[in-house]
């Protein structure tokens, strides 16, 4: 299951999705987000599924990368589907023993379940499109304008794609550590709940040793590079705006308008 986690991968690629400026797709993915909020019907998220099978199929992303980053999150998406199927109260619609199912709570548990799943696929394709780099300058400038009021723009785009790079590393790690524990007789599969979490304790102690040692060494490499932070920081690739970006932008801004609207329609 640790390696169906995809959040902080990169897939690299040649389309048009991917060469995309990082400022475009951050901005773009935050409207998507915003759109999911707002909808409380079903028609929108018809136009919502054909957005991202339309990315998904000109980055040329893998369809079972894309189903794979759910398998994780599925037990999360259950049980919000099952709270609010019963805990909505409304117009009755059948019970199952001391359980009712409502009407509301049945629409409101399919909106929840929907929303969480295009809330998932919608910002994997971020990371799945997008380098760290590319990331670390995109929310560099996106936060630039407020260094004026002490924000620590470059200290922040730093620590938020190092986390998001390091996400996949750990779980590697995680797993090279289980695997190594379960030759030796450990058991993390067997017993309640509450006996799986005792046996993952043994499993924390060398993942946040490994975590500290490879922080501590990526310390050393940033220093032995003299990196001293965003102050005359120069880049490879300076991020500037293309026409192409602005029209995708510009597309993008009206259709997820479109999308918000149909809320007060």
């Amino acid at each position: 299951m640790l390696k169906d986690i995809t959040i902080g991968q990169y897939f690299p690629g040649d389309s048009i999705i991917h060469k995309l400026d990082p400022r475009v797709k951050i901005l773009i993915i935050a409207l998507f987000i915003t759109s999911l909020f707002f909808i409380n019907s079903f028609y929108p998220y018809i136009f919502i599924l054909l957005f991202i099978s339309m990315v998904v199929k000109v980055a040329s992303l893998p369809v079972k990368v894309i189903l794979k980053g759910l398998k994780p999150l599925i037990f999360i998406i259950l049980i919000t589907f099952a709270i609010n199927i019963f805990m909505t109260k409304g117009e009755v619609l059948f019970n199952i023993g001391p359980l009712t199912v409502t009407k509301e709570g049945l629409s409101t548990a399919v909106f929840m379940a929907l929303r969480l799943i295009f809330l998932i696929v919608g910002t994997s394709l971020l990371t799945l499109t997008t380098s760290p780099i590319a990331l670390t300058d995109g929310i560099e400038k996106l936060l630039s304008p407020f260094k004026k009021v002490g924000l620590p723009a470059h200290e922040l785009a730093m620590m938020m794609t190092i986390a998001l790079r390091f996400i996949p590393t750990l779980l590697e790690e995680t797993d090279k550590i289980m695997k190594a524990q379960m030759a030796r007789g450990a058991d993390f599969e067997s017993g309640n709940i509450l006996n799986r979490a005792k046996n993952l304790v043994p499993l924390l102690v060398p993942l946040f040793i490994n975590a500290f040692r490879r922080a501590d060494e990526l310390a050393t490499a940033m220093e032995a590079r003299c990196y001293r932070g965003g102050d005359h920081r120069t880049r490879l690739n300076d991020l500037k705006l293309d026409r192409k970006d602005i029209v995708i932008f510009t597309s993008m801004l009206v259709f997820f308008g479109l999308i918000i609207s149909t809320r007060y329609m």
